[in-house]
């Protein structure tokens, strides 16, 4: 018997266009939006099956699945090169989602300390309230995570670029420290972007997501998702996330589905913009700082060229005059929005100091290296002669006072 001719292997933007994609009995050329909470068996023997084994294209309720939702899923993993995923309800419930559903009382984990901070509160305060003991390491310092990581070490976690200093972790050299002691490693990979991640292929075990950032792009919604082994996926995320209710919506799924079509496009066009801008404003006067990996005094230049393609969409600035000369520098802005997304079509920028990062004491944001002067720029889609002008003249209206 003749073997079946070999599927062509797709290029990313071909993927992003066509992998995962159902059509209906209607044949519709845009994805079909499945807005129902459950789905009808046709006998009760039916049910009783689906609920022993679900088949590869069939579901049971809205919270386990939803066809829409799928489609997004099977996407976003293609073009992650993951064999699964599970979509949630925003970001934060898809970091949860990674790290509860592997962790229990007494295990341990080692995290970076340059970290969102909603991720700080879940490993500071859920986790450590339930018995999981976590310690804190620089993670641009192999040496600590090495002295970190031990026996009983379940998970280690970061961000592959942080946010929001723009610190590069050595992702294959902190898998292999993990591995070495069976402890699964979990990357946010938000600032890195589907299109220029290889997180997997440098030995990380889940990377999450959210969506609510490049893959929208165009905020408009929220949502998440954790990529990963099938094994991983369905065996250890699905569980938790299914009984607890983290879900995305099959109105967000269609949403994120059609924004991946675009992904490749927007995400390069802003790359390119970005570090147009971060090198046009180095060395202007009231400038302490201008941090993007793309520059070649980042202290992981050379790292981040390795590791990624580009250095990705967001730029962090440190104003001279701390906090009263940044606000009058974000006051100024007239393109640039003032907001507390990224990764948007428009350019947003905000005080980590007073808005994502409050929560921390001054000692933490200071070792953090997030001063009163710090902000951070995702640059979007619009003209980058445009930002670089808007920019300028809010320099020197923060200078002016």
């Amino acid at each position: 018997m003749k073997d079946a001719p070999a599927k062509p292997v797709l290029k990313p933007r071909t993927r992003a266009v066509h992998a995962g994609t159902r059509r209906s009995q209607y044949g519709e050329v845009s994805e079909a939006m499945f807005l129902t909470q459950g789905f009808v068996y046709d006998s009760a023997e039916a049910a009783e099956a689906r609920f022993i084994e679900t088949g590869p294209d069939e579901f049971i309720y809205g919270r386990y699945g939803n066809p829409t939702v799928a489609m997004f899923e099977e996407r976003i993993a293609s073009l992650e090169g993951a064999e699964d995923a599970f979509a949630t309800a925003s970001g934060m419930a898809a970091v949860n989602g990674a790290l509860v559903s592997l962790l229990k009382a007494g295990d341990h984990v080692v995290a970076a300390r340059a970290l969102f901070g909603s991720c700080l509160y879940i490993l500071e305060e859920v986790l450590t309230r339930y018995g999981v003991e976590v310690t804190f390491v620089d993670g641009t310092e192999l040496d600590q995570w090495r002295a970190a990581i031990r026996p009983e070490t379940k998970v280690v976690f970061f961000e592959t670029i942080s946010n929001p200093t723009l610190e590069v972790i050595d992702i294959a050299a902190v898998a292999d420290l993990a591995h070495a002691v069976g402890a699964k490693v979990v990357v946010d990979n938000v600032f890195v972007t589907p299109v220029y991640s290889n997180a997997i292929a440098q030995g990380v075990d889940m990377v999450v997501y959210s969506a609510t950032k490049h893959i929208d792009g165009q905020g408009r919604c929220l949502g998440g998702v954790i990529l990963g082994s099938r094994e991983m996926i369905r065996k250890t995320v699905e569980p938790y996330m299914k009984h607890t209710g983290g879900a995305m919506s099959p109105f967000n799924a269609w949403v994120l589905l059609k924004s991946l079509e675009t992904l490749d496009l927007r995400v390069r066009a802003q790359a390119d913009s970005t570090q147009t801008i971060a090198e046009a404003l180095q060395g202007q006067p009231g400038l302490s700082r201008v941090i993007y990996p793309g520059l070649s005094d980042h202290p992981q230049h050379a790292l981040a060229a390795r590791m990624m393609e580009r250095s990705g969409t967001v730029i962090a600035l440190d104003i001279e005059g701390g906090q009263e000369a940044a606000f009058r520098f974000l006051n100024a802005l007239k393109i640039i929005t003032i907001s507390n997304n990224l990764g948007d079509a428009k350019s947003i920028i905000t005080h980590p100091a007073t808005t994502t990062h409050q929560r921390l004491t001054e000692e933490q944001r200071d070792r953090l290296g997030i001063t009163r002067g710090l902000v951070r720029l995702s640059v979007g889609l619009e003209d980058p002669e445009d930002l670089i002008e808007d920019l300028m003249a809010a320099l020197a209206a923060a200078r002016s006072a």
